[in-house]
């Protein structure tokens, strides 16, 4: 036995007194965290596992620096992680910090935190802040973007084998019996089997990336006022080598799961805009109930068995088939069209709801700026709005042709508009809802003059010339959007679901 399995007790107190006076420790199945009130330690067990090796002080140096590696993926700036540490021996015989010594242990060097920021907790107080989640979907697009692509092109192998983990798992964490057990695996094959081509070629196409792997709420804090994800997979490259959807799908879940459904959607929505994301969406209802079975099992082992069974209802939610649909909200500026497609989302189509798309992001993505950026007059020439339009249409049968619902949001004041988004459902063979927005003159003005941090660029201005329009004859559904919007949106909702 060496060094570092001897010391494990002379190790963790040389921690607790480098952490001062008052140090907590937390024990995992396979960590010890000594949380101090300027520093936090975490040392890894000297365990060997199915799933990991920790049994030598190399092997847990060599996973600490991997681990702090990799989580300054999410933590450039070093908000969380500090670094990470040889422990070695002194030459008086006790330990020390990165000395000359030898190598008894290793140890990740963090900050510690507000708790109360974990956004677990923050989700079990009420609706997330959009502008949070914004930033949290920017983040994770921005991770997967710069991510290590793998060279395994076997998409549908790599969650094969996560399949057939949840199959074994189901009936030996006690959560189901034999039949339903067979059952539920037979429900996931199939899906599987339907997705089977379109997950190699994204895994051939670059897809399948060296992710966080274990990407829920409980792993991602607020610090500075912004979202900090930590605490990534790191000691199995194998699990967190996925499909990209399928680490998204790990938030989707978790937010559906505690009734952040808002947020899911959100979240879907702006990594979208941020990726351009569209034919992948067939798969992420698939993706979302994967991460729900897991979350199943891993629950029932612990001894929940109730709080197992409401992932399960999860997992059915999100492999119930849902027909696609294309809603057209339509209105002159200030007329609330954004903000009823944001109430409206969730409640279409397949899980976690429909995507947005938003004419006035599209036309601040044409330009390279950010969605609350402005835009100059040069923005708005005619051929521009044009190619805006068609660009949105466009998105809306890519993500039609995936089975996901699609709000199209834009202004739609030309009747050669409107018509042409009625003919991208048909072309798809969906149904389509086109809904008109009216408000009284000075109300839009009002709305509009109020407006702060908005991705419309619209002003007072602008809809003095939007109500000089020859609209046209509208067919769409009139509604009176003067009304609030939480009535409004219900009756929306059944609109374009009847």
């Amino acid at each position: 036995m060496g060094d570092g399995e001897a010391g494990g007790t002379e190790v963790l107190a040389f921690l607790e007194r480098l952490a001062g006076d008052g140090a907590e420790v937390v024990t995992t199945h396979i960590s010890q965290v000594v949380i101090g009130r300027d520093v936090v330690f975490k040392l890894k067990k000297p365990v060997t596992l199915p799933y990991l090796d920790f049994s030598s002080p190399e092997l847990r140096l060599a996973f600490c620096e991997r681990e702090y590696r990799l989580n300054r993926r999410t933590d450039p700036e070093g908000l969380i992680y500090r670094g990470a540490s040889r422990i070695t021996r002194a030459g008086d015989g006790g330990l020390a910090l990165d000395g000359e010594g030898a190598l008894v242990d290793a140890v990740v060097r963090m900050r510690p935190f507000d708790q109360a920021g974990l956004l677990d907790r923050l989700a079990g107080q009420g609706p997330l802040p959009g502008n949070l989640v914004d930033a949290l979907a920017a983040d994770i697009a921005a991770l997967h973007v710069a991510a290590d692509v793998s060279a395994d092109r076997a998409g549908a192998a790599r969650m094969a084998r996560v399949l057939d983990v949840n199959a074994a798992a189901f009936t030996a964490s006690g959560l189901v019996g034999e039949d339903e057990a067979q059952a539920l695996d037979r429900l996931f094959r199939d899906g599987l089997a339907r997705h089977a081509a379109l997950l190699d070629g994204r895994a051939a196409a670059g897809f399948v990336r060296r992710c966080h792997g274990d990407l829920h709420l409980r792993n991602i804090c607020t610090l500075r006022g912004r979202p900090v994800i930590f605490d990534c997979l790191e000691f199995d490259e194998d699990l967190a080598t996925t499909d990209v959807l399928y680490d998204l799908a790990f938030l989707v879940m978790d937010l559906w799961h505690r009734g952040q459904r808002a947020a899911a959607n959100r979240v879907m929505n702006r990594y979208c805009d941020a990726t351009g994301e569209a034919a992948g969406l067939a798969l992420l209802p698939f993706l979302v109930a994967v991460r729900a079975a897991v979350r199943a099992h891993v629950t029932a082992a612990s001894g929940d068995v109730g709080a197992a069974r409401t992932y399960l209802d999860l997992a059915g939610e999100a492999l119930a088939p849902e027909a696609p649909v294309l809603l057209a909200v339509g209105g002159l500026s200030g007329s609330g069209k954004s903000t009823l497609a944001t109430l409206v989302a969730p409640s279409l189509g397949p899980l976690p709801g429909a995507r947005i798309l938003s004419s006035d992001r599209l036309r601040k993505a044409r330009f390279g700026m950010g969605a609350t950026e402005r835009l100059g007059p040069e923005a708005y020439r005619p051929e521009v709005s044009t190619a805006v339009y068609g660009a949105m249409r466009e998105g809306a049968a890519a993500v039609l042709s995936a089975g996901h619902a699609v709000i199209a949001d834009a202004v739609h004041a030309r009747p050669g508009e409107r018509e042409a988004v009625e003919a991208v459902a048909r072309s798809a063979g969906c149904r389509f809802t086109g809904i008109w927005l009216d408000v009284p003159p000075e109300r839009l003005k009002a709305r509009v003059a109020a407006r702060q941090g908005d991705p419309s660029d619209a002003t007072v201005g602008t809809v003095e010339t939007q109500l000089s329009y020859d609209l046209g004859a509208i067919g769409w559904r009139r509604l009176d959007a003067g009304r609030p919007q939480d009535d409004l949106a219900p009756e929306i909702v059944a609109l374009a679901q009847a």
